[in-house]
């Protein structure tokens, strides 16, 4: 197993997902961490992401709550362009920063603003060479913009050692059933 994981997926709104009460959120973070949780026991030490709003942020603030039980934890947010972001609103670019802030490492892979949609497919090319693996929550028939990550994660997979971690629908279903499972077990006791 790799030492360096990249995590990305769906945005959030593809996945209908609102705010930080949306109940969906639980059940998000709670696959998220038991990925990271495996990939933490098996030698991990990277959890390397992007800043999009969604699998990725949310990736990331896991990754950061799970860093006292494991130390040697890094966490680093990587963006396409230097202004990404700065067409969100207020709220959503404070957690942005707020989120950059936190983590051990940040850039952009690009220095300018965005210009053309090559920034995009490169910060793509530089996620797969600068990782080892990757976990992506994403269902080839429930297309979304993590599409580009998929394919690319399995292009890099022809060429070396590339382990895809890819969480589809029914994976995420079956997280559910699971998550529900362990509260009320929770409750119980």
């Amino acid at each position: 197993m790799g030492k360096r994981l990249w995590v990305t997926g769906y945005r959030s709104w593809e996945l209908n997902v609102y705010g930080p009460q949306d109940p969906k959120l639980a059940v998000l973070k709670y696959m998220l961490k038991s990925h990271l949780q495996t990939f933490l026991d098996d030698g991990g030490e990277w959890v390397i992401t992007g800043g999009e709003m969604g699998i990725e942020q949310w990736g990331a603030s896991v990754a950061l709550a799970m860093k006292p039980q494991w130390p040697s934890l890094k966490v680093a947010v990587m963006v396409p362009f230097a202004d990404f972001g700065n067409r969100w609103n207020e709220d959503n670019q404070a957690t942005l920063a707020t989120l950059r802030q936190q983590v051990d490492f940040s850039a952009s892979t690009s220095s300018g603003p965005y210009k053309q949609p090559a920034q995009l497919s490169g910060y793509t090319r530089f996620m797969v060479q600068h990782t080892d693996q990757a976990l992506i929550v994403y269902d080839p028939e429930f297309e979304g913009k993590s599409k580009f990550a998929y394919e690319a994660a399995v292009a890099e997979g022809k060429r070396r050692d590339y382990p895809i971690d890819l969480v589809t629908m029914p994976d995420l279903e079956e997280d559910a059933r699971n998550y529900g499972e362990q509260q009320a077990a929770q409750q119980d006791e």
